[in-house]
């Protein structure tokens, strides 16, 4: 090919041309450094190879995992070199009940039901781990002993007496809407975890009508659930949602997911205007747009006598293979800094009792902190959390059936009463608290 501008090249058969020293330079320098930059690659590849790694599963995706990842883990593999396989997943339950029966757990889990975590300490197969908690950082309900020892302890918290509404609602109007079943937002689909909005649902009004006493008995498997006060829950829940009536009413509580449920609260003409739903939600678009603000729940249950009561939830920790690299993450997560991260934004709380929420925060967010550390407030965890899987599982069941047809409710809570009476299962020793 010739170049632009010359004659053609003539090709002399037998001769060849020397290389310059020029060239020799840069073709030297070159070399040079692709063997600098092979062996930083192998080096690299070695080093990788080496870098312990931790497994860890829990039910953030989205928002809420990069959240983690930025704030929570970020932090901790820079500090200690240690790289945290993360895995996310709504259906984390299942998730892990399938890799524990393959032999394949991660090395921590993040899991919402404490309940669900007593049964593994049942079968042996979480190891303690205060030892590696700061002493006095969390609360018995939050951190509950079982055996002697402490299993598991929160991340993250949500408090889930409340009931949400539009900002400028006048009283009066919350009080009217409170008694008209079409004007409560209810999604009860949640996958293979549908109907815990109901399950909240009733824990709460039991809550609020029969007192935190009532609520730990029940929710440790001591109360029967045909007894007048876990039946006058469900009747009370029935009448405020409309549970057996409207069949349009019904049918959009049972085909709405919980995170859909707020939508119609955007909808011109809106749907629905109050929402009984966890702090979580108020993060969502619709209750942000609407300015949601809230009432404790018990100003809206009939017959609420208890008061400064909050039922709660939150995401716990947990460890199961006791190596050197997982227990320094347990560390890591039940330390201040880390706890501090969730309060750093407005994607859940801390109730690490020297965790506060970030300057700047919203006013109901800052509000719900103080509820969640509040000492003179009485705390009682999810209780259908706090049951044994099988148990929680029915209940949650029965709350789709109840929404559906309320006329065998005898029937559906002498089922239950049969699933507890079960000697196997596992029931936590309490599940309230007063302060931290």
């Amino acid at each position: 090919m010739s170049a632009p501008g010359s004659g053609p090249a003539t090709a002399v058969p037998g001769a060849r041309r020397r290389p310059t020293r020029h060239l020799v330079r840069v073709v030297t320098a070159v070399a040079g450094c692709l063997a600098v930059l092979a062996a930083a690659v192998v080096a690299g590849v070695h080093t990788l190879g080496r870098e312990p790694t931790v497994t860890l599963l829990a039910n953030w995706t989205g928002p809420d995992a990069r959240h983690f990842r930025d704030r929570v883990i970020a932090p901790f593999e820079h500090a200690h070199h240690i790289h945290v396989d993360y895995q996310g997943s709504s259906a984390e339950s299942q998730v892990l009940s399938a890799d524990m029966e393959a032999g394949t757990p991660p090395d921590v889990v993040v899991l919402t039901g404490p309940g669900e975590l007593a049964d593994y300490v049942g079968r042996g197969q979480l190891f303690p781990v205060e030892d590696l908690i700061p002493e006095k950082a969390f609360s018995t309900s939050w951190a509950t002993p079982l055996r002697g020892h402490v299993y598991w302890f929160p991340l993250k918290a949500d408090i889930k007496s409340i009931v949400w509404y539009p900002k400028g609602t006048t009283g009066p109007q919350l009080t009217q809407a409170g008694k008209r079943p079409e004007q409560w937002c209810l999604g009860m689909g949640s996958g293979a975890t549908s109907g815990w909005p109901g399950t909240d649902w009733i824990e709460d009004i039991l809550l609020q009508q029969s007192g935190p006493r009532v609520y730990q008995r029940w929710a440790r498997g001591l109360l029967p659930w045909q007894s007048k006060e876990v039946e006058r829950a469900w009747r009370t829940w029935k009448d405020l949602v409309g549970a057996g009536g409207s069949r349009d009413l019904v049918a959009r509580a049972l085909k709405t997911d919980y995170q859909d449920a707020s939508q119609l609260v955007a909808q011109r003409p809106r749907q629905c205007m109050l929402e009984h739903q966890a702090s979580f939600v108020r993060t969502y678009g619709p209750w942000k747009d609407a300015h949601g603000v809230y009432q404790p729940s018990s100003r809206l249950i009939p017959g609420a006598r208890s008061r400064n009561t909050w039922e709660v939830s939150g995401d716990l920790v947990a460890l199961l293979h006791d190596t050197p690299q997982a227990r320094q993450l347990i560390s890591h997560l039940a330390s201040t800094d880390a706890q501090q991260a969730w309060n750093a934004s407005e994607s859940g709380f801390s109730v690490d009792s020297a965790a506060r929420p970030a300057a700047g925060s919203a006013d109901w967010h800052r509000s719900l902190a103080g509820a969640l550390l509040n000492r003179e407030a009485v705390r009682c965890f999810d209780a259908s959390d706090a049951m044994p899987p099988a148990v929680r599982d029915a209940f949650a069941q029965a709350t789709i059936d109840f929404l559906a047809d309320p006329r065998d409710l005898g029937g559906l809570l002498k089922n239950l009463d049969s699933l507890r009476s079960d000697e196997e299962l596992t029931w936590l020793p309490s599940v309230c608290d007063r302060g931290t």
